[in-house]
């Protein structure tokens, strides 16, 4: 199966930006895509984007129009850009790899295959 690494992540100021990136290795499937969740302390993990084999992107609506999720299939290699941050974006973020439809996607469920986190928060 596919091993996923991760990297990116740290500390920002609200209004910041922050790249992380998802590395994907050893046996992957070129149908499957790649989507990010996010987890805070006490909460369940939750979906924030996702890009599908074919470049359909999917977006949790608490993070339209600020992050954009891309992949760079050379590299075997989603990003996650997160702009204009807020303090409510502290979380681990987590990418992982399924293969998953528009509705599908945003359940956690359906994947096995995850990162190992990284960590990110933003400052008030």
């Amino acid at each position: 199966q596919a091993q996923l690494a991760q990297s990116g992540g740290g500390l920002v100021e609200s209004g910041g930006s922050m790249r992380l990136s998802c590395t994907l290795s050893g046996r992957t499937n070129p149908r499957y895509g790649v989507s990010w969740f996010r987890q805070s302390p006490e909460k369940e993990r939750q979906f924030v984007a996702a890009i599908n084999y074919n470049g359909a992107t999917y977006y949790a609506d608490s993070v339209k129009d600020r992050f954009t999720v891309s992949r760079d299939n050379a590299d075997n290699t989603s990003y996650l850009q997160m702009n204009n941050l807020t303090p409510e974006d502290t979380a681990v973020y987590y990418c992982a790899t399924g293969l998953f439809t528009r509705v599908s996607s945003r359940d956690k469920r359906i994947y096995s295959n995850w990162g190992q986190g990284t960590q990110v928060t933003v400052s008030s």
